[in-house]
């Protein structure tokens, strides 16, 4: 007598094994997830795509690697950013039951599913927005809250790079803290600056913001194209500097001009705020306030189906995508 196999159940995956370029990407049938006591099943509806997956695709700067893996990476998927259904649920869990609509942050999300802790950054999602919207929220939108945490109403912000993923969620949540917003992007995205929010658009083809304009209370650096010396004279006196960018060496990458800022603001009359931008559930609590208040709309600029993720990765790393790129599921 023959006894039959259960056929293990596969999802659909972007995976990579050695570090690379977009190309190296493939879509594969993998085994689905299984979930622990604490943790959720979801079905991935969209996932959004952030430099930071660039970094561990890549495996440059090489400081990255002391957590992805030395030659090869670790982990062979890619993606943290999602939104989807939750489809199964551990035993331990509460707050959540099958059908609930979430987003958030995860491993692996270029999938069709990925097992979550329960506990993580994971939030509903605002019944508002579409999963697309709700995907393009947790790693840019996050960044841009805590980059801006300190602002007041009435202050002068200036943010280099407003038309990026990063900066549009900067131009509404400093708009929503009242204060006066300036955005510097391209001749391409002047008109989209300006629909979120922007006080004042620069386009940089035309005007120097270094050298041009009033002094700001603080400066979002999303780009790193200007020089610390440069972007410090845009400050007013006790201004702040938030460095989100930079190019850099094959080591350090962005990390390095972040760290030099550090190092010199002791010897010098402005801040400079350093941060983080790990999600938590407490950051995507407040962007839900946001969003549901109508202060803040994700732009989304791009989208791409699973089996081209590829090409997503491609445009992200053209440095000139508008608002985020998201990859359906």
């Amino acid at each position: 007598m023959t006894q039959s196999r259960t056929r293990p159940v596969t999802m659909r995956a972007i995976r990579y094994t050695a570090y690379g370029p977009p190309e190296a990407l493939a879509v594969q049938d993998v085994p689905r997830p299984g979930i622990g006591d604490d943790e959720v099943l979801i079905r991935v509806r969209a996932a959004s795509v952030n430099p930071g997956d660039l970094h561990y695709m890549r495996g440059t700067p090489y400081v990255f690697r002391l957590q992805a893996g030395p030659v090869r990476p670790r982990a062979h998927g890619l993606g943290g950013d999602l939104a989807g259904q939750v489809e199964q649920v551990g035993r331990n869990v509460t707050g959540l039951r099958p059908g609930d609509e979430v987003f958030g942050c995860g491993t692996g999300t270029l999938a069709e599913y990925v097992a979550v802790r329960h506990d993580a950054a994971l939030a509903r999602k605002p019944a508002g927005l579409s999963f697309e919207q709700a995907a393009a929220v947790p790693t840019a939108a996050v960044t841009a809250l805590r980059a801006c945490r300190g602002v007041r109403a009435g202050q002068k912000v200036l943010i280099n790079g407003a038309a990026g993923g990063v900066g549009t969620f900067a131009v509404q949540i400093a708009k929503a803290r009242g204060a006066e917003v300036t955005g510097v992007c391209g001749p391409a995205n002047v008109e989209t600056v300006r629909s979120i929010g922007a006080d004042h658009v620069v386009d940089y083809t035309r005007q120097d913001f270094t050298r041009d304009g009033p002094r700001y209370d603080l400066l979002l650096d999303n780009v790193g194209n200007r020089t610390l010396a440069e972007c410090r004279r845009t400050l007013a006196p006790g201004g702040a500097l938030v460095p989100n960018s930079g190019t850099g060496g094959r080591w350090f990458g962005p990390l390095g001009r972040i760290l030099r800022a550090r190092l010199l603001a002791p010897v010098t009359r402005h801040r400079v705020v350093n941060f983080i931008a790990i999600p938590t559930r407490d950051d995507l609590t407040a962007l839900c306030e946001l969003i549901e208040a109508g202060q803040l709309t994700p732009v989304i600029g791009a989208t791409y189906p699973l089996d081209q993720a590829a090409a997503a990765m491609a445009h992200l790393e053209t440095g000139h995508a508008r608002g985020k790129i998201v990859v359906t599921v």
